[in-house]
């Protein structure tokens, strides 16, 4: 059931960081604690440079391992949940909250192991 593969992850990160990065002002966030805009800002943004720096296929400079990234992800998809019931988050603030860190940690949790790929190549061969 594990079907995201390191590759798909790499574009995939680009997009959501941006996404992370624009849609606090689309969505007027913030209106029930102002922490609500500023952490999903700071977030995509750390999320850009992380990619960046990221050992994939889309990354520039190979700073960070692709476990250390996941593990970053993992971790913030636990924040974004939390954050709502921690900050006081209400409305769209926690809606928007609960959605992204559901979606982040769906998708670390149906990361294919590395090296998947090639076992299964090998054993078709």
């Amino acid at each position: 059931m594990r079907f995201i593969t390191k590759k798909m992850h790499a574009f995939i990160d680009y997009p959501v960081a941006v996404a992370l990065i624009v849609l606090p002002f689309v969505l007027d966030l913030g209106a029930s604690h102002p922490l609500a805009f500023y952490l999903s800002v700071g977030t995509g943004i750390a999320a850009f440079i992380l990619t960046l720096l990221t050992n994939h296929q889309t990354g520039v400079v190979s700073v960070f391992s692709y476990r250390f990234h996941l593990t970053v992800d993992f971790l913030v998809g636990l924040v974004f949940v939390a954050a709502p019931f921690v900050f006081g988050f209400e409305g769209i603030d926690a809606v928007f909250y609960w959605l992204n860190g559901a979606a982040v940690l769906t998708v670390v949790g149906l990361q294919k192991p590395e090296g998947a790929d090639t076992a299964s190549a090998a054993l078709a061969a």
